[in-house]
């Protein structure tokens, strides 16, 4: 099969390779477009099944960061990089240097961020030989303290805030309180996200790989566990794919209780047609990168040299009035948000005016 005609290959500007038998490293950055900025997206570090698994995988990824960084008005484009290999076993200081190597070799036209598998101490390492990365930054909090460059946080709000948006356009209610959401997935995001929750008295149902985070949840924010296969059937309300893609699909679509899906995870359907599906039963899907766009937001204003606590959180809050938008245009229009959601994002793609001013720093 030619590279150009496979299925998830939108015309992207610039795919490259990269290996280092010394470290170990290989690695595939994929810049899906630079209309608005320099493309900038996750590291994400994994043990993919196969060299495909991966291509598929960055692919999709990078022209969902486009996507993304155009929904929330941001000056950059759409980029991601995946290292294959298992993070715990294969992860070295050396490799990440060289996956350094590789950003310099791009000069600048893709920017790393923290992603599954990687993390701020990885970005720091990065950071030692390349300029060409974010998310390692300590920076002040809304409250004044300090904050690590994980932009994990940032994520979680602006997904609690999507949660509030579909509750109240799906089951016209204001509040939260009494509700129950499962969430798959109990990482950094999907903990944070839990945590926000308990708060306004939501029963969170949950699933994860992870028995430790799992007997947390359970102890601190009274979550009933399930497995990794009954989490979409169990009873409840929103249902917030946390972890990785593809878990909205025909086979786990049927077995769905819940109304309304809204989680951080990206790529979250298979296929275009799922989103088609979702709109026919009325499930009230929020396109997930639009609802996971917090993370980027928080990278893009430590990317400007001047991080205002404050004004990020008031650019992530746009957040629900976008979604707002793409419900009350779905309805109204008869079409499934998932392919609104693309339509808008061509259309602030077209527009060519983000909000904020980019500057890139050492």
């Amino acid at each position: 099969m030619s590279f150009f005609d496979h299925k998830d290959f939108d015309n992207h500007e610039q795919v490259t390779f990269f290996t280092d038998p010394k470290t170990g490293l290989k690695a595939i950055i994929a810049i899906h477009n630079t209309t608005l900025g320099p493309s900038l997206g996750g590291t994400r570090f994994y043990p993919y099944a196969s060299d495909e698994d991966a291509l598929t995988d960055v692919l999709r990824l990078s022209r969902g960061m486009t996507y993304k960084s155009a929904m929330a008005r941001l000056p950059l484009g759409g980029g991601k990089s995946v290292i294959i290999g298992n993070p715990k076993t294969d992860k070295t200081p050396e490799l990440l240097r060289s996956f350094a190597q590789s950003l310099n070799r791009l000069g600048g036209r893709y920017i790393a961020a923290e992603d599954s598998g990687t993390s701020v101490a990885d970005m720091k390492i990065i950071h030692e030989t390349s300029n060409h990365v974010s998310g390692y930054h300590e920076k002040k909090d809304a409250h004044g303290g300090n904050k690590s460059g994980d932009p994990s946080p940032a994520t979680a709000y602006g997904c609690y805030l999507g949660i509030k948006a579909a509750v109240k356009h799906r089951l016209n209610l204001d509040t939260l309180k009494g509700l129950t959401v499962g969430i798959q997935g109990l990482g950094n995001v999907g903990y944070r996200l839990a945590e926000m929750l308990a708060k306004d008295g939501v029963k969170i149902v949950a699933c994860d790989i992870n028995d430790e985070a799992l007997s947390k949840a359970e102890a601190e924010l009274g979550a009933t566990i399930v497995s990794l296969e009954d989490i979409y059937s169990a009873e409840m309300d929103v249902f917030a794919p946390c972890a990785l893609g593809a878990s909205v699909n025909l086979a786990t679509v049927d077995k769905l209780t819940a109304s309304i899906i809204a989680g951080s995870a990206n790529n979250q359907l298979d296929t275009l047609s799922t989103g088609e599906l979702l709109h026919a039963r009325n499930i009230c899907y929020a396109p997930d990168y639009v609802i996971n766009a917090g993370g980027i937001i928080d990278v893009c204003y430590e990317q400007i040299g001047q991080y205002d606590p404050a004004a990020v959180n008031k650019h992530i809050e746009g957040i629900y009035d976008t979604l707002m938008e793409i419900f009350q245009r779905s309805a109204a229009d008869n079409i499934p948000a998932s392919h609104l959601a693309d339509t808008i994002a061509r259309e602030r793609l077209a527009e060519k005016h983000p909000v904020v001013e980019f500057k890139q720093t050492a």
